[in-house]
């Protein structure tokens, strides 16, 4: 297991508050290094049932970092070093179709980039990989959610594109009607580069996404808000965690899908050419496939440290 966890841990990315529900035992914050930066906050462990989960509040507590600002590859990298396995994302989205009203929740299955200026890979300086995104959602764990949106008496939509736009500020109506063009269900500010690094990973990821809104493209609804976004996401946060609780203990414990396996055939660049530091920084994704290259380069490492 990843960071030596003796368990594949539940990971979720969301709100502040989803972490304060009962039953959640053992709680404690741990702050992690990553070869990446920092990630958006500290890392809330603990347990759920019989479950290891990690919480991380994507923006921070109390909301202080922009869309743009996050380090999505300090925030994976932090879940994978403290073990998780899957992870759940919760993200409050528009809708762009009549039928996801506000306050349905929806299990979006592909996601379209429309960011411009986010790092989206832990590859590079001597290291290529091509991690393959065509079914870029772990359908194992989208099942998961679904089923427990539907236990937990919720409006939930299978199915669907969610397009990531960079923020912070909120579509104006012909960017709204061309991303309705496109035939995009949802549109969010925070899923990509998110969903691809977490396929580098090998981490199973699916999003829970939580409709606030009809974006600005609907004519017989008031334009997209903060206030609105927020009133709606209050009460889709109490929806999040009834999801939660029944899909945590439903998820796992082994995993058959092919998230696991993902970096398997991915990296091109030989062996022998991996540059010591990137070999040394990518350790944790590539020790598992290139063992001798790391014992290879061990002694060098420990003669710079001395």
């Amino acid at each position: 297991m990843a960071g030596g966890a003796a368990e594949g841990a539940v990971g979720v990315i969301g709100g502040s508050g989803l972490y304060e529900f009962p039953g959640l035992a053992d709680v404690r914050w741990r702050r992690v290094r990553t070869p990446f930066g920092e990630p958006s906050d500290a890392f809330c462990t603990g347990r759920y049932l019989d479950r290891r989960v990690i919480f991380l509040p994507r923006h921070g507590r109390g909301h202080r970092v922009m869309p743009s600002e996050l380090n999505f590859r300090a925030n994976i990298w932090g879940l994978k070093t403290l073990g998780a396995e899957w992870v759940i994302s919760i993200s409050a989205v528009g809708s762009m179709k009549d039928a996801i009203r506000p306050l349905d929740l929806v299990v979006p299955d592909q996601f379209f980039d429309a960011t411009k200026r986010r790092a989206s890979t832990f590859f590079g300086d001597g290291i290529v990989a091509h991690v393959g995104m065509a079914e870029p959602v772990c359908p194992d764990l989208a099942t998961a959610l679904e089923k427990a949106a539907r236990q937990a008496g919720a409006t939930v939509h299978r199915g669907g594109t969610y397009v990531c736009i960079e923020g912070p500020q909120f579509s104006t109506k012909a960017e709204s009607r061309i991303y309705r063009g496109w035939g995009v269900d949802v549109i969010g500010m925070t899923n990509m580069p998110e969903a691809k690094l977490a396929r580098e990973a090998e981490l199973c990821y699916a999003t829970l996404a939580l409709a606030t809104d009809y974006d600005v493209w609907h004519e017989t609804h008031e334009p997209v808000s903060v206030e609105a976004v927020v009133r709606n996401l209050l009460k889709n946060v109490a929806t999040a965690k009834d999801v939660l609780r029944a899909a945590i203990p439903a998820i796992g414990p082994g995993r058959t899908c092919e998230c696991p396996s993902l970096l398997r055939n991915a990296v091109i660049t030989h062996p022998k050419a991996f540059p010591r530091r990137t070999r040394q920084r990518l350790g944790l994704l590539l020790d598992k496939y290139f063992p001798g290259e790391r014992r290879r380069r061990a002694p060098a490492q420990r003669s710079r440290r001395g």
